[in-house]
């Protein structure tokens, strides 16, 4: 069950406050947080709330991220807990609390507007998560939602997340729900293992926000106990799709560029030696202007402590070789960058490990959506 309702914590007037109720009977759930050191009070209290296995309902606003506002916005954090506890029947203590917006906002009059609604996003929960997916956007232009079908069970998600992407995580909220009955530590191992190659590859910006938040919430109500490797390549390719979907909406991008790293010595090389391009503002700029400038992928990938020879790899832009162990291949000009999409393929000739980061051009927009963002 999910609702979406308006609290106006957004200038907008569109929903920004967010409730998905687990109705059971089984109540399991796994979350996965930022790597920051730097995190938000929901993180700080839903980190806590995790350690059980338990949760009965997940509550997530926009409009605020509730981060660096001191021990009031933690004890924020703690009163949307219990007003949600109160409306729905459980304990605060099972209730997760998610927060996405500007950094340093959560005062008295933020907390008013969620603990005065949450009674209004209680009595509208329903099977239709339509209003809760977009209840958490912020500079989103579109919800993104995704689903999977297994024989008996099911998977569905909702996720929001258009800039500060990159690991951990990405920057994102995140609630998968599943009817499938699993306990706790399965849906860890599963969340876990499906974030690794998806979520925690997509790395738009290089920039890591304080407030991301996977969570994977398992009622039982199927009655169906699917294989545990089965769940967990339905879960994947479902963060999968999302992880597409908030590269696809990323801001101001007009290229979804796709890193392929192969034949590396290990898959941490692999992962590494994409980062380092995706991160790479010379090579983004380029991509943006439909340059094929292979040479910034060379010089990326050379600052890494990855194994391979430098002078021995290959370059492959949407399907052309341009560059041979090392030196130029086929002509850039054969390279068509005009496409949405931009596959990069980097052969390193060290290992047979492989390893794919997704990431987006650097462009006007992008620098001017966030020039303005707080202002």
């Amino acid at each position: 069950m999910a609702s979406g309702v308006i609290a106006q914590l957004k200038s907008t007037g569109k929903p920004d406050l967010a409730l998905v109720q687990n109705q059971g009977p089984r109540q399991a759930a796994a979350a996965v947080f930022t790597s920051n050191r730097a995190k938000a009070n929901p993180i700080l209290w839903s980190e806590r709330v995790i350690l059980d296995g338990t949760v009965s309902a997940i509550v997530l606003n926009s409009g605020g991220a509730n981060c660096f506002t001191g021990s009031f916005g933690f004890q924020t954090s703690h009163a949307t807990a219990e007003a949600v506890a109160d409306a729905l029947g459980v304990s605060a203590g099972d209730v997760l609390v998610c927060s996405t917006g500007l950094i340093g906002v959560g005062d008295q009059e933020f907390r008013d507007k969620i603990l005065t609604n949450i009674p209004a996003a209680a009595a509208a929960l329903s099977t239709d998560g339509h209003t809760a997916a977009h209840a958490i956007l912020t500079t989103d232009t579109v919800a993104k939602t995704a689903e999977f079908r297994g024989e008996g069970w099911s998977i569905g998600a909702m996720a929001k997340g258009a800039g500060m992407l990159a690991p951990g995580l990405a920057t994102m909220l995140v609630v998968v729900t599943t009817d499938a009955d699993l306990g706790s530590a399965d849906l860890d191992q599963a969340l876990r293992a499906a974030t690794r190659v998806s979520f925690d590859r997509l790395d738009s910006d290089g920039c890591m926000s304080t407030n991301d938040q996977v969570t994977l919430m398992a009622s039982g109500a199927s009655g169906i106990v699917p294989d545990l490797l089965t769940f967990t390549e339905a879960l994947t390719a479902v963060c999968l799709e999302l992880a597409h979907k908030l590269q696809g909406d990323a801001e101001g991008a007009t290229h979804n560029i796709n890193i392929e790293v192969v034949n590396a010595a290990s898959v941490r090389d692999a992962e590494v030696v994409g980062r380092s391009v995706a991160r790479n503002n010379l090579f983004k700029a380029a991509i943006f202007g439909n340059d094929p400038n292979w040479g910034r992928v060379l010089a990326a990938i050379g600052t890494t402590d990855a194994k391979f020879d430098p002078y021995l790899v290959d370059v492959w832009m949407n399907g052309v070789r341009v560059c041979h162990t090392g030196e130029p291949d086929q002509p850039r000009e054969l390279v068509d960058l005009q496409p949405r999409d931009v596959h990069v393929l980097i052969d390193l000739l060290a290992g047979s490990e492989t390893a794919t980061i997704y990431t987006n051009d650097l462009t006007h927009d992008y620098v001017h959506e966030n020039s303005a963002y707080s202002s």
